[in-house]
């Protein structure tokens, strides 16, 4: 299932059942697993580790070195999971001395034209749109859906469950289970639709709702915020997410 039109490096281990099509170039110092398809003009370079299941579309070229001044050709690795779609023209970098791996979990879609840079972590089941850039050691927890032309300054986090609306740019943390929009980007209510899909009980997003009024509407900052959902709210693992994740945000989070 290796077309004779690709060139494999002899020292590349690649699994059982997978597909390589023409004119993809696939670098030493690369594993494979299994039933993956590898579509036509894809790179996977020096470094690059693919799980099993996945799906590279033409053109995508995972694995180059990063973007990165700081970069003096340290190993390093690109690391992609199972189950993931890879768009035409995506882009994946692999890791820097910083973290020395970027990584791509499982089940995740990455439309065409994105850019993964250095050191990121993108959780499972998550969805980036057409065109998304992330910057350099960018963090993306599980199911968080990022729509079309955003841009991610580096260090960044995004939560869990989060939309965030076409066209936006950041450079503060985006705090889980909420919508993110408009110019410059704002939190703009919960993700009560993308909950409701993932099967949170309407007590529960009641419950995150009324947590996210106090950070966002009330009248405290957001130490003294955080510190009344603490002891006002029941201690629920979505309330500890959200009040774990702005504890530990050192950039910030949007306002």
């Amino acid at each position: 299932m290796i077309s004779p039109l690709a060139y494999v490096h002899p020292e590349a281990r690649i699994g059982e059942n997978v597909e390589i099509a023409p004119f993809v170039y696939i670098d030493r110092n690369v594993v494979i697993g299994d039933n993956n398809t590898i579509m036509a003009g894809a790179s996977i370079l020096y470094g690059s580790r693919l799980g099993n299941g996945n799906t590279i579309f033409p053109g995508a070229v995972i694995g180059g070195i990063p973007q990165d001044l700081k970069f003096h050709g340290e190993e390093s690795t690109a690391e992609i999971g199972d189950n993931n779609t890879i768009r035409e023209n995506v882009t994946i970098n692999r890791g820097t001395a910083a973290k020395g791996q970027t990584i791509v979990g499982n089940n995740n879609l990455l439309m065409e034209g994105a850019h993964v840079a250095h050191d990121i972590l993108i959780g499972n089941h998550c969805i980036i749109g057409n065109s998304t850039k992330m910057a350099g050691e960018v963090v993306i927890d599980d199911n968080a859906i990022v729509s079309a032309n955003v841009l991610m300054h580096q260090f960044c986090r995004v939560g869990g469950y989060v939309m965030i609306q076409g066209g936006c740019r950041f450079s503060k943390d985006i705090p889980p289970y909420i919508i993110a929009g408009r110019e410059p980007i704002a939190f703009s209510g919960i993700n009560i639709i993308g909950l409701r899909r993932h099967g949170f009980a309407n007590e529960v997003i009641e419950n995150i709702h009324n947590a996210y009024r106090v950070i966002y509407q009330g009248n405290l900052n957001t130490t003294d915020a955080l510190k009344k959902v603490e002891d006002e709210f029941e201690k629920t693992p979505e309330i500890g997410y959200i009040i774990d994740f702005i504890r530990a945000s050192e950039r910030g989070i949007i306002k």
